[in-house]
């Protein structure tokens, strides 16, 4: 589901002047904007390639995502041990360096007529990939790079510009597809990743190497543990289910979606990103009721009711008119409704899950999570390209529209639906957190 979001991180005022003056934090927040602008704007830019240059098709679609998102399945849980053994700066610059490449790559082929979609399946896997290592890396740098009394400002910095680069992103991306060409998108994508190799490379703070044993780190093991934590848990394991419903049928869905809005309702590429970017402004939304509404009416009335709305808006998609004054419009609202639902439940989930986790186990209970949840987005998005090939695209987003509703469905027949004004606590706590 999207990240929290904080209005005041946006504008940046809410970080300690003492942070802002520190030129290595500077360059490292350019860098990880820029970062994270060029992943989200190529998340866009790589669809749109597809279906109105290279006339790909939807189940062509659906691999394409699929391949994408497969990093997420298969190199998150590793990711974090890697990282922890290696400088986070050497890891970000490298990244930043391939992900550059990759797209650079595209645009040059594509420029020249001759990039196919199996090349395409390529850079799709390579961005991904590499954005599995960045996003690690750029979180632990954090810890390493401003003292513990900063973290929370540093993070409010960092989470500003990626919901800045969620607004943002598509918007870019879907202007540049329609206004220029989706080469040239592609390449504006590659230029973001060169801003931020070349400012996170000037970070000129000695970053130490993590100690390292003789003996290699027992991986699985830590793993494991996580995996049991999360299972013997019924809050922990409800959010585990409901997060892998969501996300399976979310990722069919958006697949679908991306076919339906150039393709039925006849969209152009500035439209679609900005139908897309919709989604920022009500997440904000959503930032500010998740801090007042769960204290006010119950975490578990908050998250089924939040959830079926924000989910159940979708269904309105299928429905709207081709070519209509009315249609944008309309996807303007489903977007931000959405946003603002989803956000809701996000944020709310996140504070149940940390106040049930031990802090020992805080990083292996989110890793397992997001690993269960984001690792069927692959599969997600193949069903949703093949179901819009076999059954149209409007029955096939409706159908899988229908299906994220399992997630509130999930959480309403779970523990999770009784819980009340108050966070339970984390096992073995004398009493529950206000």
């Amino acid at each position: 589901m999207p990240s929290a979001y904080s209005a005041a991180s946006a504008s940046g005022r809410s970080v300690p002047t003492s942070l802002w003056r520190d030129g290595d934090f500077r360059r490292f927040w350019v860098g990880q904007t820029a970062s994270q602008l060029g992943e989200h704007t190529s998340l866009v830019v790589l669809p749109l390639f597809a279906v109105l240059t290279l006339g790909a098709g939807a189940g062509e679609l659906g691999v394409l995502r699929a391949v994408g998102q497969a990093p997420i399945l298969l190199l998150s849980l590793f990711a974090g041990a890697w990282v922890d053994r290696w400088r986070a700066r050497t890891v970000m610059v490298l990244t930043d360096a391939g992900r550059a490449l990759a797209l650079g790559a595209a645009a040059v082929a594509g420029l020249c007529g001759v990039l196919g979609l199996p090349a395409l399946f390529v850079v799709a896997f390579a961005v991904g990939a590499l954005s599995v290592f960045f996003d690690v890396a750029y979180q632990a740098f954090l810890v390493r790079l401003v003292r513990r009394d900063q973290l929370v400002r540093g993070n409010s910095a960092l989470e500003g510009s990626r919901s800045a680069a969620q607004i943002g992103g598509p918007a870019l991306g879907g202007a540049l597809v329609s206004v220029l060409s989706a080469p040239v998108a592609a390449a504006s994508g590659a230029l973001f990743f060169a801003l931020s190799f070349l400012s996170i490379r000037r970070i000129g703070r000695r970053e130490s190497v993590p100690e390292r044993s003789s003996s290699p780190p027992r991986v699985w093991r830590r793993i494991h543990e996580g995996l049991r934590f999360v299972v013997g848990d019924p809050s922990l394991r409800t959010v585990c289910l409901a997060s892998a419903a969501f996300q399976l049928f979310f990722a069919a869905a958006m697949t679908a979606y991306l076919l339906l809005l150039p393709r039925d309702l006849h969209l152009s590429g500035t439209a679609v990103g900005l139908a897309l970017a919709a989604t920022g402004p009500g997440a904000l939304l959503g930032s500010l009721l998740a801090a007042r509404l769960p204290s006010r009416f119950g975490h578990g009335v908050v998250l089924v009711s939040a959830a079926a709305l924000g989910d159940g808006v979708f269904l309105c998609v299928p429905a709207l008119p081709d070519s209509s004054v009315v249609t944008f419009p309309a996807l303007l609202a489903v977007n931000f409704v959405f946003g603002a639902f989803s956000q809701l439940v996000n944020v709310t989930l996140m504070a149940v899950r940390q106040a049930v986790t031990p802090d020992a186990m805080q990083g292996r209970a989110a890793a397992t999570i997001n690993f269960v949840g984001m690792g069927l987005t692959p599969l997600g998005s193949l069903l949703g390209g093949f179901l819009a090939q076999g059954w149209g695209t409007r029955t096939g987003l409706l159908v899988t529209a229908a299906g994220m509703l399992l997630s509130p469905a999930v959480m309403a027949l779970s523990p999770l639906a009784r819980l009340g004004r108050t966070l339970p606590a984390p096992p073995g706590s004398a009493a529950p957190r206000a």
